[in-house]
């Protein structure tokens, strides 16, 4: 498990839809081996954009309420929120230029 910060059912509306900032949401489960090539990707992307968006994971087997939701039937599912709402994402693992590339097309939006 990561160093990322870990949000939940009870503190997803705080953490992640009033944040002031973009989060970037890693739903993922401790069982599902592309979730686990996934999450060293998401520590990379907190580095490097610190300060701009805030990166954090969901386990969907704890937390049901958020997966159900916003339709979170495969993962890894990493969605983009801005201002309360997904405003991107990406299903199944993606190299992290990916991720840079959505990353860079909402900040510059922003």
């Amino acid at each position: 498990m990561s160093d990322l910060k870990a949000v939940t059912d009870a503190n997803f509306e705080t953490e992640v839809l009033k944040s002031e900032a973009p989060v970037l949401v890693d739903f993922w489960a401790p069982w599902c081996g592309p979730c686990r090539m996934v999450g060293p990707v998401m520590e990379k992307l907190a580095e490097q954009y610190a300060g701009r968006i805030s990166v954090v994971k969901l386990n969907t087997d704890e937390n049901p309420q958020v997966s159900m939701t916003y339709g979170i039937r495969s993962i890894p599912t990493v969605a983009l929120f801005k201002g309360g709402e997904v405003v991107d994402g990406v299903i199944g693992a993606a190299p992290i230029a990916h991720y840079a590339k959505i990353l860079d097309k909402h900040l510059v939006a922003a």
